[in-house]
């Protein structure tokens, strides 16, 4: 799977951090965040992600408004919506503008990472993505391990020589 620059656009701060880890443990780079529509326009002239989660309800300008500001500048920006039950009308409006797809809260990283790959128009295959999940997983599991590893070893060493002393 290809490292994916993604903006995450949520007025939710919980949301913002939830989704971020979440694509960052599939192996993305969150570039930009935006608290709504106008933050997110702004953010996607400046750092032009390949990706936008964009969140269909937020203050000033709300993601409809704001998907059909970027497609309108940015014809081949692909975003996805990110919903709650209950506003498929609204799925339906951001579709008609020009999002790519839709994922529902509470986020599943198995429909989060589909949404970001139909929307990027590559085949998921299920058993493949299952695998690749894991073996990311693994790999930050395995990271995080060295990391633990070497700061025993730093701590180790500081405290031989503050015995030493």
């Amino acid at each position: 799977m290809e490292i994916m620059k993604i903006m995450v656009v949520d007025d939710s701060a919980i949301t913002v951090r939830k989704l971020s880890m979440m694509l960052e443990s599939l192996g993305h780079r969150i570039i930009a965040t935006a608290a709504n529509g106008k933050e997110a326009i702004e953010a996607y002239r400046r750092y032009r992600p390949d990706v936008v989660t964009m969140d269909i309800t937020m203050p000033e300008m709300d993601g409809i408004e704001a998907t059909s500001a970027i497609i309108g500048e940015f014809p081949d920006a692909k975003i996805v919506m990110v919903t709650s039950h209950g506003q498929e009308k609204m799925v339906l409006d951001a579709l008609k503008v020009g999002a790519k797809g839709y994922v529902i809260k509470p986020f599943q990283e198995i429909k989060v990472y589909e949404a970001i790959e139909k929307a990027c128009k590559r085949v998921v295959i299920q058993e493949k993505l299952l695998a690749e999940i894991e073996q990311r997983k693994m790999l930050a599991l395995q990271r995080d391990a060295a990391a633990l590893a070497a700061q025993a070893v730093i701590e180790a060493e500081a405290d031989e020589r503050s015995a030493g002393q």
